[in-house]
């Protein structure tokens, strides 16, 4: 059939002569064409013969078409003529000088201002055409036509495509069972032949706001996989691909709910969540940044870790030679007295000239001694290898802790024990005394 309509060109059907060629899909060939008898141009949608030979969906055409022709919006693409050329459905509406969004998405995701305002337009068409009670079923970027006003230079969208519009009932397949629309943003009770409604096009502009921030649509792959995903009711998240809020995902997901109950209640809805949700962004006139992409990131789908490529090898990590900690040289003590002979009651350790704080088992080292004896006289004390105590019983109780007396500690210039100093203050106050008399005998 494609073959057969691409013959169009050039021929008239009658009072339109087709000029070119617009796009093809499954279902129709949209034709540039012009109105010999109002002399406009006019985009010319041509139902394939699939459709056409319908006998149930001829008489659904007709009537929802002429249903769709009153309603006077202006982001709803005006109908200007339907009917039957030489055995051919055809709507012919107005011709749109412009992109397509699904053009503009092309290049990647839109700035959050700019999808915000475009599906703000397109909300709006879809609830005045709600209002009439009318579904419109193939809500999809490729049916979004993106214009400029004149004068003002801002950007205008229109809602297109009304031939698979209808009204709130299952008839949207052929008689021999035949899926009508788009799967890409086809709703859950869309793609089962259930009951549809208002609710149906939220979900597909629900998805719709998931392609404009992320550039692709909720579900990608074949058709058995997208049509999977939308039934399965897990909607992707935007903030996992893009730098946007988290919040973000919250109103795609209820827009993406496959109970229609928990969807918002109109489209119009919908985008005022979705303006609250991205209040907070950063540079909203400039296209959301893509965050980095992982290896195994399905689109539309969960995020599975690779595979490793091969074995895996330790690393080596160079560890930093061994610290040896060193015991601080201990403070040299005051001389001791020389020992005296031990006498018939002496007993302990200091009968045998061991020095040590405290009593302790005879034979025990204590833990403050010096064993290598005083250094010389100026010589900094050597630092010794922090190691195990010395042999000994391994009770506890046995062990002496050292006096917690304070002692002069030791320079590395000067090493003088305190008693050597002794005399000192004795010999300040005997000065300072003898003075205090001599001062006293010359005042009397």
């Amino acid at each position: 059939m494609a073959e057969q309509l691409g013959d169009l060109v050039g021929r008239r059907l009658g009072h339109y002569r087709v000029d070119g060629v617009i796009g093809r899909g499954g279902m129709s060939t949209m034709y540039r064409a012009t109105d010999v008898r109002l002399g406009r141009s006019v985009a010319l949608k041509i139902m394939s013969d699939a459709l056409a030979g319908d006998a149930e969906f001829r008489e659904r055409f007709v009537d929802e078409a002429r249903n769709t022709s009153a309603i006077d919006h202006p982001h709803v693409v005006p109908l200007y003529d339907f009917g039957d050329l030489d055995g051919m459905l055809f709507l012919a509406m107005r011709y749109v000088e412009g992109a397509d969004l699904s053009s503009l998405l092309s290049d990647g995701p839109l700035a959050p201002r700019r999808a915000l305002l475009l599906l703000g337009q397109v909300a709006e068409a879809l609830d005045v055409l709600h209002g009439r009670k009318l579904v419109h079923l193939d809500v999809k970027p490729a049916n979004v036509l993106v214009t400029h006003r004149e004068g003002s230079g801002a950007e205008h969208a229109y809602l297109a495509d009304f031939g698979l519009t209808r009204r709130g009932t299952a008839g949207h397949r052929t008689r021999g069972g035949d899926f009508l629309g788009s799967p890409t943003y086809a709703a859950p009770e869309h793609l089962r032949g259930d009951s549809v409604d208002a609710r149906t096009d939220v979900y597909s502009l629900a998805c719709m706001l998931f392609a404009c921030l992320t550039g692709h649509a909720p579900f990608t792959g074949t058709v058995d996989e997208v049509i999977n995903g939308h039934l399965a009711g897990m909607a992707p998240s935007v903030s996992a691909e893009v730098v946007l809020p988290a919040r973000v995902d919250t109103v795609v997901r209820r827009g993406m709910d496959t109970e229609p109950d928990a969807r918002p209640g109109s489209c119009r809805e919908l985008m005022t969540l979705a303006h609250q949700a991205l209040s907070g962004t950063t540079r909203p006139e400039e296209p959301p940044v893509r965050r980095a992409t992982r290896t195994g990131q399905q689109a539309g789908g969960p995020w599975v870790a690779p595979e490793p490529s091969g074995p895996s090898r330790p690393v080596a990590v160079p560890q930093a030679p061994p610290v040896q900690l060193m015991r601080p040289e201990p403070a040299r003590q005051a001389p001791q007295p020389a020992p005296q002979p031990p006498g018939p009651h002496a007993s302990g350790p200091h009968a045998s000239g061991q020095p040590s704080w405290g009593p302790q088992p005879s034979g025990q080292p204590s833990w403050g001694s010096q064993s290598s004896g005083p250094h010389p006289r100026g010589a900094p004390p050597q630092p010794r290898p922090l190691g195990p105590p010395p042999a000994g019983p391994s009770d506890v109780a046995s062990m002496r802790l050292r006096d917690p007396m304070p002692t002069r500690t030791s320079t590395a210039f000067t090493a003088e024990p305190v008693a050597g100093r002794r005399w000192v203050v004795p010999a300040v106050v005997a000065a300072a005394v003898l003075l205090l008399v001599a001062l006293l005998l010359l005042l009397l």
